[in-house]
């Protein structure tokens, strides 16, 4: 398995419940996929550099895990569909 960091950012005008359950939506795609979730972080919400579909703010998470390629892929493909997420980034890190 290799490392990655994974970040989201979920649209600001959500309800506050919504926006964790999202978070916990994502969580759940890696731990299905027996990613190791080294850290997790819920950064808050943060004004965005330019507007991304008329919002300027958004709750940014982020995940440093463990995985193989075909969980990060699926964890890859659902944040692409899912519309409450605004943007995602994937980075391998190197040991």
């Amino acid at each position: 398995m290799k490392k990655y960091e994974l970040m989201f950012i979920v649209r600001s005008d959500l309800q506050e419940q919504e926006i964790k359950n999202i978070a916990e939506t994502m969580k759940k795609v890696l731990t299905d996929g027996k990613a190791n979730i080294i850290e997790e972080k819920a950064i808050g919400q943060k004004e965005l550099a330019y507007e991304i579909n008329k919002m300027k703010t958004g709750y940014y998470f982020l995940y440093v895990v463990e995985a193989t390629s075909e969980v990060i892929s699926e964890f890859e493909r659902l944040t692409r569909i899912n519309e409450n997420i605004l943007r995602h980034l994937t980075v391998k890190v190197e040991n």
